[in-house]
């Protein structure tokens, strides 16, 4: 016959409730036990305070009457004083009194038969005294059972401390044995509390720990992850809802890059018109230009380049953002590389006379060349975007023990630092004014984080170096191979 499983509850505040009534359940008995072991301890404890220290007394009393009677008794066969008979008496019926109370508090065999006979002898003898007229033989038979009532009444006494001392190890003894079972029953409910414990976190933090991913990957656009949180039946709910959220998402960002590849390329067609139409403007072929002509023909020329950049930003960035794009790492220089897009960019930066300072160390990058030169090119976009005119752009590149740096800075207004959070997001453009007739599309840097991210590395906003904005880019050591 096959077990099933023991059922658990399925939602968190069950779980929380069992774990906290399975936890407390053990500590509880113990705590109940431990109190129910104090008091019996109380209870023996002053038990035996109070019948040892009421015995002691009794004892003490009854081995200070027997000297008395013997002292009475010794007077009267010396004087035959009538008058101490009634005294003799009176001191016999305290220790009658005495012993009936002995005799009721004693729990030994041995130390009754001991009262029984110091009673016996003490009225034997006062039956003696008693007698009128005194028999003088029996008398002085009488004087002489007092040696023996003293001994007995010595062992007695002897006995009740011998009593004493042996409840006082009884006490001891349970509660040694109390403490040493308190102690096996900590020893064993501490770790099988912790374990309760770490299986009631796990069981609680562990679909927790899975909607933290979950909602993480979703704030970083991860959406291709099915997005599975087992569990109390709350949270599995709570799943379920992002799972159709991430689906959504998905869904709408298929949507919206659909959307900017269509439009980017319908709007490639009209675009290489315009600079075809530019071009020829500009070499004459419908006829020759005067200054003004021409200048508006260079603007629209440059607007032109300007935009047909644009649009590929605006298509790599949809590729990145649907994830078809992947690395296609090779191994190549990246000091040519950069002096390339450097090539690239001169007539743009020497339209507003800004010259390049450069210091690049020689090294081998293994990565996408392709991706690369688009986080240079973006980079250097930015930086002559918001550069003033006669001013300057550092493009530093360095080797570091664990990675590559590549620095570009510029003279202009700077990152506000409110913005930092925001400024590598898609399409956002900043508060800074730009320099230029067509304004940027607000993906460049977006375009850069996404790059840098898939190599591994990092971004980040430097300040103090330089008066503009300043970006350095971390590319891991395991990409790179520094050259000798």
């Amino acid at each position: 016959m096959a077990f099933s499983p023991l059922p658990r509850p399925r939602s968190i505040n069950g779980l929380i409730l069992l774990g906290f009534g399975l936890v407390t359940l053990p500590l509880l008995v113990a705590i109940v036990w431990a109190a129910f072991q104090m008091d019996r301890l109380a209870r023996d404890s002053e038990k035996l305070v109070l019948v040892g220290v009421e015995a002691t007394r009794l004892s003490q009393e009854m081995v200070e009457l027997i000297p008395d009677l013997e002292r009475t008794a010794r007077l009267y066969s010396v004087l035959g004083n009538k008058d101490l008979v009634p005294l003799y008496l009176n001191n016999q019926e305290q220790l009658k009194e005495t012993v009936d109370k002995l005799s009721s508090m004693s729990e030994q065999a041995n130390l009754t038969s001991w009262l029984a006979l110091l009673g016996a002898k003490s009225r034997r003898i006062a039956n003696t005294i008693a007698k009128d007229p005194v028999d003088q033989e029996a008398l002085s038979a009488a004087l002489a059972e007092f040696s023996s009532l003293n001994s007995t009444a010595k062992d007695i006494a002897d006995e009740n401390r011998l009593f004493i001392d042996n409840g006082l190890n009884r006490l001891k003894s349970t509660s040694r044995k109390a403490r040493q079972a308190l102690g096996w029953l900590l020893a064993i409910l501490i770790p099988s509390t912790l374990i309760l414990v770490a299986i009631f976190v796990s069981l609680v933090t562990r679909p927790i720990r899975q909607i933290d991913r979950v909602i993480r990957d979703l704030g970083r656009g991860a959406f291709s992850r099915p997005i599975r949180v087992s569990g109390p039946s709350d949270l599995e709910s709570l799943g379920h809802q992002l799972e159709w959220l991430r689906v959504r998402l998905l869904e709408l960002a298929q949507e919206k890059n659909r959307f900017l590849r269509h439009m980017s390329h319908e709007l490639k067609t009209p675009l290489a018109n315009i600079r075809e139409g530019t071009e020829l403007l500009l070499d004459g072929s419908v006829g020759s230009l005067d200054e003004s002509q021409k200048e508006v023909a260079i603007i629209l020329q440059s607007s032109g380049v300007k935009l047909q950049k644009d649009i590929e930003n605006l298509l790599s960035f949809s590729a990145w953002q649907s994830k078809t794009a992947s690395l296609e790492l090779s191994e190549f220089p990246i000091k040519p590389l950069v002096q390339s897009i450097l090539r690239q960019h001169a007539l743009a930066l020497s339209s507003k006379r800004i010259t390049i300072e450069q210091d690049m160390d020689e090294a081998t990058l293994v990565a996408d060349k392709e991706k690369v030169r688009i986080i240079l090119d973006n980079l250097l976009s930015n930086a002559a975007k918001f550069a003033p005119a006669d001013s300057k752009i550092h493009v530093v590149v360095r080797t570091a023990r664990d990675q590559l740096n590549i620095d570009v800075a510029d003279y202009g207004p700077g990152i506000a630092p409110e913005e930092r959070e925001k400024i590598f997001g898609a399409f956002y453009q900043g508060k800074a004014q730009q320099d230029g007739h067509v304004k940027g599309t607000g993906i460049g840097l977006s375009v850069v984080m996404e790059c840098v991210t898939a190599h591994g590395g990092t971004v980040e906003i430097l300040d103090g170096h330089y008066p503009g904005a300043h970006f350095r880019v971390h590319l891991p050591m395991d990409q790179v191979t520094q050259h000798d």
